[in-house]
């Protein structure tokens, strides 16, 4: 497996809110584990949020026992679990500074073990695998205009142009508690998989995002060319990418 990751700050932002966290080798208990999360708020309150959340939950899963992790399903209760955590640390914090007030963050992470992808994952950052015909988002936007596309009360084509596309219903650090998506996906036939903040999505649909990915070369110059290929169709937002070969 190789992996490689980078956060930009894009061509319009003045600062980077995003944050991620990557290492192909032991966290803790886990074998790996890779985290994309794009902060929201204020001046440096997102800065402030992704950071705290990706630190508070790592710290938390570096001081968890591997004799606890009684069989391969609870890597996705610990991941749960630390993200929990994490909502809590950012929610603390917004609540006793008036400057971090409403800060929060999208939080998407994930393991990779025994064929299986082990994700949790709260916002509109988002998982792909890329298969040798199709790229598939595996997790759901946690959106307004997701929530109407679900209902039957918007087509994905009018989604595009909404004026509340970007509007989030669920995100980390907000409330002292949130829900979150925790699921466990197959590998089989998988090739790659793509984390990513919507700085990257926003600007390169799924199609070229997946004839990036497949392309020949290192797994570095994929994850570079697309964020230069983000940047290059406007960078409107940060941009955060960590890119995973598994069966390439």
């Amino acid at each position: 497996m190789y992996v490689a990751g980078i956060t930009d700050v894009g061509v319009v932002r003045e600062q980077n809110q995003d944050m991620i966290f990557y290492k192909n080798g032991w966290v803790g208990p886990l074998p790996n584990l890779f985290v994309v999360a794009d902060g929201m708020g204020g001046h440096n309150a997102g800065d402030v949020a992704s950071s705290r959340a990706v630190e508070a939950f790592c710290q938390y899963i570096e001081g968890y026992s591997i004799a606890q992790l009684v069989q391969p399903t609870d890597y996705l209760d610990l991941l749960v679990t630390a993200a929990q955590k994490a909502n809590a640390d950012v929610y603390n914090a917004s609540s006793t500074n008036p400057a971090l007030h409403g800060m929060g963050t999208t939080f998407t992470a994930c393991v990779i073990e025994g064929g299986r992808a082990f994700t949790v994952h709260v916002g509109d950052s988002r998982l792909y695998k890329i298969d040798s015909d199709k790229i598939t988002q595996l997790t759901r936007d946690h959106t307004f205009v997701e929530a109407m596309i679900q209902a039957g009360q918007l087509t994905e084509e009018e989604a595009k142009n909404h004026p509340k596309r970007h509007m989030l219903t669920q995100v980390l650090g907000t409330k002292p508690t949130v829900e979150m998506d925790g699921h466990v996906f197959e590998l089989a036939g998988v090739e790659s998989l793509l984390l990513c903040s919507d700085g990257l999505s926003n600007m390169i649909d799924d199609e070229g995002l997946k004839a990036i990915i497949k392309r020949d070369g290192i797994v570095d110059h994929r994850t570079m060319t697309l964020l230069d290929e983000a940047n290059a169709r406007g960078g409107t937002d940060n941009i955060s990418v960590i890119l995973i070969d598994i069966g390439r």
